[in-house]
């Protein structure tokens, strides 16, 4: 009797842990869902249902199935293809909405006054949305995914790195990177109008513009980096609106696992041959030196970690090389199509530089006309089209009420394209819109007109990379407007491609002509 009293309570035990776990299941796949739905239901937010487990991911990948399918024409109006469930439900729902990854509640806002209230959140309501596991992988805990103390500190390391006189001493690198890339277009074939894949082009130029400026002396085992963080990068894309089921681990997680520790293998490398070559305690004269320096900082409060140093050489160059690579091509697209920009964009480095002189650091601000261009290519092909952050705690958003760990989801293409900020001619390339500056070039003309321009983000966790980022396109926009006048070829096909960026999916064909 004392036995099968035991094992009854075993029993009981055993099915009040089992009730508990399916109770604990339900509350966080389909009450607390639900409960969040009816509160911003309550407040006048609608959106696509909640759909059990999955959300609206299903529905989102069906969507953009179908848009993928479509052919595009040559234009700029790529929202509905890259991304048809913001551009179908924000005409459904209105401009704030509210949509599903999983379980997770998304509140996808476009109103300008709104996302410029998040974005500028100082007092951590707002805090960067944990990325799942891929993105995890590829960036770590780096200066785009920390939070808190650990965040201000790499920020404040990289400001170090990105402004100033570091900046200016990477302007050769970025010259001499450049050159390589213009003197290998003169063995093409075609004479004096050869074609060339000019997307192709720019991932080898800023792959080696990053590995130089990183790595230094060590570009070459740089450029081994890049290949393995874009194997990375393909697995993200293919990944990006599925939902992960814990505790199950795909053939992508096992290979981008394998990429990780073959990409730790390699920096370690790198730093046990700095150290071998006497080099560890030598002033930074590169990224990676600068990193050095921090990890060998006996300053506790001011050192980083061997992990910190690794994930901010994954950050470094996953963001500064697909980003920069994508504007560039873009950029050069729309030079292609609007000749009459390309022209008044190399009169004016003509005017600076002459035809064979390089730029400097300061000609390279008087360039405005190729900036004006670049905003406006930023604008219409923004290199990252969202920005998420979560909800800290309960909080007022403008009249909304939202709840613990909402996300708020900005979606940057569909803010560059609206024509309330833009204009009846959103879609249309017009760099006249920035002859006064960013700050004047939407027409909204209020004070949140800030937040109508995001290519770099907005608030304390801006893009820290800009200045590089834009250094980088100009040198290399203007070292090829000295030597070429440039077309599309009747071979490029339009299609843009969400991969990491936004990407031409079959490259971008260009007829050089050698002036």
């Amino acid at each position: 009797m004392v036995e099968l009293g035991i094992l009854l309570t075993f029993l009981s035990c055993l099915c009040l842990y089992f009730l508990l776990i399916i109770s604990r299941f339900f509350t966080r796949v389909w009450w607390t869902p639900i409960r969040v739905q009816s509160k911003m239901r309550a407040q006048g937010i609608k959106g696509p249902s909640y759909r059990f487990i999955h959300g609206n991911t299903k529905e989102i990948n069906l969507m953009r199935i179908e848009a993928a399918k479509q052919t595009m024409e040559l234009s700029h109006h790529i929202l509905p293809g890259l991304q048809p469930h913001i551009y179908a439900w924000i005409k459904l729902y209105g401009k704030i909405y509210l949509q599903w990854h999983g379980t997770r509640p998304q509140l996808v806002v476009t109103e300008l006054e709104l996302i410029k209230e998040v974005l500028n959140n100082k007092d951590g309501t707002y805090e960067k949305t944990p990325f799942h596991n891929f993105i995890r992988v590829l960036l770590g805990d780096g200066l785009v995914l920390s939070r808190g103390d650990k965040w201000l500190k790499m920020r404040k390391l990289a400001n170090h790195a990105f402004h100033g006189e570091s900046l200016k001493g990477m302007v050769p690198a970025m010259i001499a990177s450049v050159e390589m890339m213009l003197e290998r277009w003169k063995s093409y074939p075609g004479g004096k109008n050869k074609e060339i894949d000019a997307f192709q082009e720019f991932k080898i130029l800023t792959s080696e513009i990053i590995s130089r400026t990183a790595f230094g002396s060590s570009y070459l085992e740089g450029e081994k980096v890049f290949e393995l963080l874009t194997k990375m990068v393909l697995i993200i894309s293919r990944n990006h609106y599925n939902v992960r089921i814990p505790g199950l681990k795909t053939g992508d997680e096992n290979e981008s696992d394998k990429l990780q520790q073959e990409i730790r293998t390699i920096i370690m490398n790198m730093l046990n041959k700095r150290k071998e070559e006497g080099q560890l305690s030598s002033p930074a004269t590169d990224f990676l030196g600068m990193l050095v320096k921090a990890y060998n900082d006996p300053d506790r409060q001011s050192s980083i970690t061997l992990d910190d140093l690794i994930d901010e050489c994954k950050t470094f160059y996953v963001a500064g090389q697909e980003t920069t690579a994508s504007s560039l091509t873009w950029t050069m697209l729309l030079l292609a199509i609007h000749s009459e920009w390309q022209e008044k964009a190399r009169e004016q480095v003509l005017e600076l530089f002459g035809n064979n002189r390089t730029p400097t650091p300061d000609a390279i601000s008087r360039l405005t006309i190729l900036s004006m261009v670049i905003n406006e290519s930023l604008r219409l092909y923004p290199s990252v089209f969202h920005i998420t952050r979560e909800v800290q705690r309960e909080v007022k958003l403008g009249k909304l009420i939202l709840p613990k760990g909402t996300e708020v989801y900005i979606p940057n293409l569909a803010v560059h394209h609206d024509p309330e900020t833009w204009g009846e001619d959103a879609h249309l390339f017009k760099p006249e819109r920035f002859a006064e500056g960013v700050a004047k070039a939407s027409i909204t003309n209020n004070s949140s007109s800030s937040a109508a321009f995001l290519p770099f983000g907005l608030g304390p966790r801006n893009c820290i990379g800009i200045n590089f980022g834009i250094t980088e396109k100009k040198i290399a926009l203007s070292m090829i407007l000295q030597r070429y006048r440039f077309r599309l070829s009747d071979k490029y096909v339009h299609s843009p491609a969400h991969v990491l960026t936004i990407c031409p999916k079959h490259g971008l064909q260009i007829i050089l002509e050698e002036l």
